[in-house]
């Protein structure tokens, strides 16, 4: 079970069917233990689907996730706690108060960072660097280039996180907007290479930074029919990246996908469908000085199915 061959492959278990008595690495002293939680697209769901009978009534909304959040967090010490965009657009809560309600919310709950979707520039680009301003969370974008836009020093291209000894690094690729969004809305906003960026903050993460674990941010999409950049894209186009915390298509996986990356290494891709409906979760633990980890996954859903 301890042998260092053993933590350096990747295991991905699912809640029905996991074999790894996980508490074993959590009381012992020479494994570090992190848990990575996610969502996306949350679509200024604040509270949970209406009881109409439709298939997610009672699910989504911020209480159950605030409390399955704090949960985890009473159980688990070292919580790193992501979005990967579009937290605007689809209720009144944003047409009355242009996303001042959903930023405050998330601050709440101690988000540690969240990347930028398309519809987060819905109200408009200086709407968005207003309620940037208000958030305790860090917003995260590498391939856009807003330097001639209100959103100027407002963002990071990555963040480095220490927790238990482990580094952790994040990077965020977002959509190309034209034709997606209105440009007035994002405005002098420039759009650069996905894979090319990406592969630059990877390598940043993991040979400057010296990071042990690099996780991808990002708003393109899980998978398309054509050639289009998707999540499963990048991740057999990067080297680097451990993880793929997906947005943008609204995909349910109750279980991250598997993808064989450009060097050959096994790479997580997840998503966690939208509106708060799921929570994603990513339990790692590492072999402390040898930084050897093993990998469980539970995506967890929040609220009752229909």
């Amino acid at each position: 079970m301890f042998r260092r061959e053993f933590l350096r492959n990747t295991i991905i278990a699912s809640t029905a069917s996991a074999m790894i008595p996980w508490d074993v690495f959590k009381t012992n002293k020479e494994f570090s233990n992190i848990t990575i939680l996610h969502t996306n697209d949350m679509h200024s769901r604040i509270d949970p689907f209406p009881m109409d009978g439709g298939r997610n009534q009672g699910m989504g909304g911020v209480v159950m996730r605030a409390a399955k959040i704090e949960e985890i967090r009473k159980e688990r010490e070292h919580v790193l706690l992501l979005d990967a965009g579009d937290v605007f657009q689809g209720t009144p809560y944003f047409n009355f108060f242009n996303g001042e309600v959903e930023v405050k919310a998330m601050s709440e709950m101690k988000y540690d960072l969240c990347t930028i979707g398309n519809h987060d520039f819905d109200g408009g680009i200086q709407n968005l660097a207003n309620q940037i301003d208000k958030a305790t969370f860090q917003m995260l974008s590498s391939n856009y280039d807003f330097s001639n836009t209100p959103l100027k020093g407002k963002t990071k291209t990555y963040k480095v996180f220490e927790k238990d000894g482990i580094r952790i690094g994040v990077y965020a690729i977002g959509i190309k907007l034209k034709g997606l969004v209105p440009d007035e809305l994002y405005g002098d906003t420039v759009y650069m290479d996905p894979i090319k960026e990406a592969r630059k903050y990877e390598q940043i993460l993991k040979v400057d930074e010296k990071c042990d674990y690099v996780i991808c941010l990002s708003h393109v999409g899980y998978k398309y029919g054509s050639e289009k950049v998707s999540d499963l894209v990048l991740a057999s186009n990067t080297s680097e990246t451990d993880l793929f915390i997906g947005g943008h298509t609204h995909t349910f996986l109750r279980e991250p996908d598997v993808v064989v990356n450009s060097k050959g290494n096994k790479v997580l891709v997840n998503q966690v469908g939208y509106a708060g409906i799921m929570l994603g979760r990513i339990d790692l633990v590492f072999e402390k000085n040898k930084k050897g980890k093993c990998t469980s996954c539970q995506n967890t859903w929040l609220g009752k199915i229909s």
